[in-house]
């Protein structure tokens, strides 16, 4: 009997100690915000002071303004292909929401999608802009939804991505109690009081590779550029603690469908594993005279994965006539004597 109990001692102490060297070699600690900067900031970027918050913002091209919103876990670098199609004919103004990219955290942990609602009009004044276009992916297209609601006679044209936000399915009122996070592995692990805190520290990179996949339908067009993007910049400092209170903490929010009388566009990836093609159905169903685009081959952020194929949609339906091979060939100007 003493046989066995030293045994089973043992082989715990043994797997005690592995997952001590497994957490050990996970560890990352925080990347300081001036070494991220130096490598994800450009000529266009601009940090906006809002209400107390030191907003990273970027602002390209003329015309009319897009204000273009990402979603959870991603930063204002997942609408750059689109911006350099949009910028000839718009203005595009993106930007890392609190809690994200180099915006980073909030003392006033104000992480709920009526904040960031709030935050983005506030960007809006600031530079002047009193009316313009809105387009928000995933926990994004949720706030995009709120803007539209809030203040219809702002937004000119709203085009939801993948969003969240779609009504229930069994109960008609709009009123949500429930996060606008999704059933996603990550959200599962942030969510849960016991492996969160490990998060705070240990974040390996096949973590977001992995995270990646999920999103992506075609893995192929994942690079590792990419991934090391979005494993910094969750790691800037103060963002693994914000994911966290943000991930938490449960904010209800309000969309009356009825305002929505701005021209809509719906588009969806038909093998999102995140917020399936059914919620947007159900937001082409809330809303009356929009219309809904699903892509045979993308997933949970289309304007990413097939970036082309997705700007020359919303283009379109924005009034610009442009055809994919204009879009996908390189464009070279010459002129003969």
């Amino acid at each position: 009997m003493k046989k066995i109990f030293l045994k089973t001692l043992l082989v715990l102490l043994s797997i005690i100690f592995l997952i001590l060297v497994l957490l050990l070699l996970s560890y990352r600690g925080d990347l300081p915000l001036e070494r991220l900067t130096a490598d994800y900031t450009d000529e266009n970027s601009y940090f906006l002071k809002v209400d107390g918050i030191n907003v990273h913002v970027k602002v390209k091209g003329s015309g009319e303004p897009i204000f273009l919103i990402h979603g959870s876990f991603s930063s204002l670098h997942t609408w750059e292909e689109w911006e350099k199609e949009l910028n000839p004919f718009f203005m595009t103004i993106s930007m890392d929401l609190p809690g994200h990219g180099l915006t980073g955290p909030d003392d006033m942990k104000r992480y709920g999608m009526m904040d960031y609602a709030d935050l983005i009009f506030g960007i809006a004044d600031q530079l002047g802009l009193q009316e313009f276009h809105v387009a928000g992916n995933s926990m994004g297209g949720g706030v995009a939804l709120i803007m539209a609601s809030e203040h219809p006679e702002r937004i000119l044209s709203l085009n939801l991505i993948d969003s969240s936000g779609a009504p229930p399915k069994t109960v008609s009122d709009t009123t949500r109690a429930k996060s606008y996070n999704s059933g996603a592995f990550i959200f599962k692990v942030a969510q849960n009081p016991i492996f969160n805190k490990l998060l705070l520290k240990c974040t390996p990179k096949t973590v977001f590779k992995m995270n990646l996949k999920q999103v992506f339908y075609d893995s192929e067009k994942i690079t590792d550029e990419m991934v090391t993007r979005y494993y910094h910049l969750l790691r800037r400092e103060g963002n693994r603690r914000a994911t966290l209170d943000r991930l938490t903490v449960r904010r209800p929010y309000k969309v009356d469908f009825d305002k929505l009388n701005m021209p809509v566009l719906i588009m969806w990836g038909a093998h999102d594993n995140w917020i399936p093609l059914s919620n947007g159905e159900r937001l082409a169903a809330a809303i009356p005279g929009s219309k809904l685009k699903v892509f045979d081959n993308a997933g949970h952020v289309p304007m990413e994965e097939i970036p082309t194929e997705t700007v020359i949609e919303y283009l379109a339906f924005l009034g610009i006539k442009v055809d994919m091979d204009y879009l996908s060939t390189p464009k070279f100007f010459s002129h003969v004597q």
